[in-house]
């Protein structure tokens, strides 16, 4: 079990990986196609075995401290495919049972099974699934993969994500229903 210190020390460790790694400053045109001063890509701090380990432990605190009773863990490609599988075996490695994990295509497959969502065989339609995301600028991508669950079957416990760029996407997903759990906020990493 780790102490209040030991998170503290997790929580330090990580601001220190995504500042080097994933934070930059500059002009940026964002997903969402807003201009931007900053750009958070944590895809360098999610494909680092500390950063992966780090990102994992905090999301699964998420998940046991707030006692959401997850079923399973899911993630948009590209940028959720790591933190699903850093989860899931983090999971695995501390508690010693099954956490699956979901993918959620951003296109339907076009060939085989034509699947928009991988890893489904793994859970239990009305599992209750926490959406785990990189970073949250409006939460479009989030509100489209929530609702690619939902069609499937699946509730939504919670959403997650390591970044939280404050732009109204906590807000738009608060006024939908659902609870946004952030690592940290742009406030956070800058201060």
């Amino acid at each position: 079990m780790k102490t209040d210190r030991d998170i503290e020390k997790i929580y330090s460790r990580l601001k220190e990986i995504i500042l080097k790694k994933s934070y930059k400053e500059g002009n940026f045109k964002l997903t969402s196609g807003k201009e931007s001063n900053f750009y958070a890509d944590c895809k360098p701090t999610t494909l680092d075995s500390e950063g992966i380990s780090l990102v994992s432990f905090l999301f699964l605190n998420f998940i046991y401290q707030h006692n959401y009773h997850i079923g399973a863990v899911a993630g948009v490609e590209l940028g959720g495919a790591p933190l699903v599988t850093g989860v899931s075996l983090t999971n695995f490695l501390l508690y010693k049972h099954s956490l699956p994990g979901l993918i959620i295509r951003k296109e339907t497959k076009k060939h085989g099974t034509g699947k928009d969502i991988e890893g489904t065989e793994n859970v239990t339609v009305g599992a209750k699934i926490a959406l785990l995301e990189d970073v949250i600028t409006t939460a479009g991508t989030v509100k489209k993969a929530i609702t690619q669950l939902e069609k499937a079957g699946y509730n939504i416990g919670f959403v997650a994500t390591i970044i939280d760029r404050q732009e109204g996407g906590r807000e738009k997903l608060e006024e939908a229903g659902y609870d946004l759990r952030a690592i940290f906020t742009r406030e956070d990493l800058i201060n």
